[in-house]
């Protein structure tokens, strides 16, 4: 099929920008629909290709999904426009949201609302969870590594990071080597370093900036950075890195705020590591007023995805050689095992932060343990997970989330 113009493939990216809710599964369906199914701008050997070159690289593999296609049909110019109209739609609304709970978060009635939301988001997490469990985990060696990973941060505090390296190594060490013949890579290497170098400079030169004045947005630009570099496995997996960073590490904020922020970016379109713009901006406000909290969530914005343009820019003219690499894809199931530990890490944190008012972190020498106060249980927390938890068997994402949280208010006027 003839390539499209800008301006009609301009109008699809806006499309799948705005309708883009579901989380990544049933965003890259509707990319798939709109892209491969009803226009035929690729093929599908093309999309998978890319699909799986994407769940290679950190960050949200949809929007790096739509970047590849628009470069694909357009250059680089069709990579931004697709990358950021992927973006921009949720991006707005969450940063409208996040006003109005910085000022009304502390009200009743938004308190009991978000009561339901945060019992509705430990089931999703749960549901979550299981989706990859059953994807990742396909033998002994991958159900070991999720052991570990989930022991390794859940009692030892080990950072993400590191799980991720270990876990990318070990994948990658003990994966049988290619005998197939890879495609000719048709780019020279000049080239791709001259792209990476320009696209790390766009990334990076503007947080240096930053760092030279110090305070509250060099920290927030920085910690999103290095959080842009290891999220493998998506932003649920991430979320605990961020949580214990965001929480415990910086107490920029509070569990609930943090269970708060995913359950506005779980109701938004577009990838749900938006809520590193949440945080962004919470962190921030709280330090300088709403403004300030404006310039918080533009760096972490910033922070989270000028890294995705950088390695599909660079990594895209790869695509097919990538795809019959063996150990690059040993790396990724080893990755994506570790996420399930990590998940369950997640889950487990989220529901004594909503079950319990008071939880203490307890060090007993290199071991950290996370105790409830038993007093402070909250029987309606218990009730409105069970709830969700079989609203989630009949219903969608949204009609949960919404009905749990009318749920909520119900139950807290009891």
């Amino acid at each position: 099929m003839t390539a499209p113009s800008f301006a009609e493939a301009l109008r699809v990216w806006t499309k799948i920008g705005v309708l883009s809710f579901g989380g990544p599964a049933g965003q890259i369906a509707l990319m798939h629909r709109e892209v491969v199914e009803t226009r035929g701008w690729l093929t599908e050997r093309q999309y998978l290709d890319a699909l799986s070159f994407c769940m290679l690289l950190p960050g949200p593999e949809a929007m790096q999904l739509a970047t590849y296609a628009g470069w694909r049909l357009h250059g680089v110019m069709g990579g931004l426009a697709a990358g950021l109209l992927f973006i921009l739609p949720g991006a707005a609304v969450i940063m409208a949201l996040a006003g109005l709970y910085a000022a009304f978060g502390d009200v009743p009635l938004v308190e009991s609302l978000f009561l339901g939301v945060k019992a509705a988001i430990i089931v999703i997490v749960l549901e979550a969870l299981t989706k990859v469990a059953r994807r990742a985990l396909k033998g002994a060696a991958h159900w070991a590594i999720a052991a570990l990973a989930f022991a390794g941060i859940f009692f030892l505090a080990l950072p993400f990071p590191l799980i991720v390296m270990v876990a990318g190594l070990y994948g990658f060490l003990f994966s049988a080597a290619s005998t197939d013949h890879a495609p000719i890579i048709r780019q020279p290497v000049s080239q791709t370093v001259t792209t990476a170098a320009i696209w790390l400079g766009i990334w990076l030169i503007p947080l240096l900036a930053l760092a030279a004045y110090g305070g509250m947005l060099a920290d927030i630009g920085w910690f999103f950075s290095r959080l842009a570099v290891v999220t493998f496995g998506g932003a649920y997996a991430v979320l605990a890195y961020m949580s214990q960073a965001a929480v415990v590490e910086f107490g920029w904020l509070a569990p609930g705020e943090m269970m708060d922020g995913l359950g506005l970016a779980e109701t938004t379109p577009g990838p749900l590591i938006l809520v590193t713009q949440f945080v962004g901006f919470l962190a921030a406000e709280k330090a300088g007023g709403f403004w300030f909290g404006v310039a918080g969530a533009g760096v972490a914005l910033w922070a989270t995805f000028a890294p995705c343009f950088l390695w599909i820019f660079a990594g895209a003219p790869y695509v097919e050689w990538i795809g019959t690499q063996p150990r690059l894809k040993g790396a990724l199931a080893a990755i994506t095992a570790a996420v399930v530990g990590v998940i369950l890490n997640l889950s487990l944190w989220f529901a004594l932060h909503v079950s319990f008012a008071d939880v203490a972190q307890t060090q007993i020498g290199s071991l950290t343990l996370w105790q409830p106060v038993l007093d402070s249980f909250d029987w309606r927390a218990a009730v409105l997970t069970l709830v969700a938890a079989a609203l989630l068997l009949r219903f969608g994402l949204l009609a949960v989330l919404g009905t749990s949280a009318a749920l909520g208010v119900l139950i807290s006027s009891l």
